[in-house]
């Protein structure tokens, strides 16, 4: 099994509408509304305008209405 550098890193992405780009190696972002941190290869729900990440559409959806779930 081969390691990578980046195992634990926090990653820097560029959400676009199809995907996103790498701007910071990592294997992880962090979710906007619950903390929780979301592998790159889980990660599905995003905002474009707010160039931020969420770990499932619950999450999305608090984030557009405006809403925060409580960071357990």
């Amino acid at each position: 099994m081969l390691m990578s550098n980046s195992t634990g890193k926090l990653a820097r992405l560029h959400y676009m509408a199809n995907g996103f780009r790498l701007l910071a190696h990592g294997d992880h972002v962090v979710c906007a509304v619950t903390g929780e941190a979301i592998p790159l290869e889980s990660l599905r729900y995003w905002s474009i305008d707010k160039q931020e990440a969420y770990a499932s559409p619950a999450a999305a959806t608090a984030a557009a209405l405006g809403k925060t779930e409580s960071r357990a």
